[in-house]
């Protein structure tokens, strides 16, 4: 019996990897509004609990620099990743910023 090779897997689509995604994952994407009552105060809400996750990614990426620094763990497999993730979070959210700046200053500059 031959082992399948995965790197020829491309696309992989399933609503239950979709549906894990949307349930599991802490970073939402902003502009993904469903309701259309108060769409400000629900992407600014989103975007603060974006934000909250970015803050907590960014302190376990530190508390495990600490742990390893001292030489509580040996694992630089959980460092590399917390690491990582903090990395992810924060470019994200920075883009996110600088998207909301972009939009602010092209409402700013608009004649009325």
């Amino acid at each position: 019996m031959a082992t399948p090779d995965i790197a020829q897997l491309r696309n992989v689509t399933s609503q239950v990897i979709k549906a894990a995604e949307a349930s599991k994952s802490p970073v939402h994407n902003v502009l993904d509004v469903q309701e259309d009552t108060d769409k400000f105060s629900s992407i600014f809400a989103r975007a603060m609990e974006n934000i909250n996750t970015t803050n907590a990614y960014l302190s376990d990426a530190e508390n495990e620099e600490i742990r390893w620094a001292l030489g509580q763990t040996e694992n630089t497999h959980d460092l590399t990743i917390a690491l990582q993730k903090a990395q992810t979070t924060l470019q994200y959210t920075i883009a996110v910023r600088d998207r909301a700046l972009a939009a602010y200053r092209e409402i700013t500059q608009m004649q009325i």
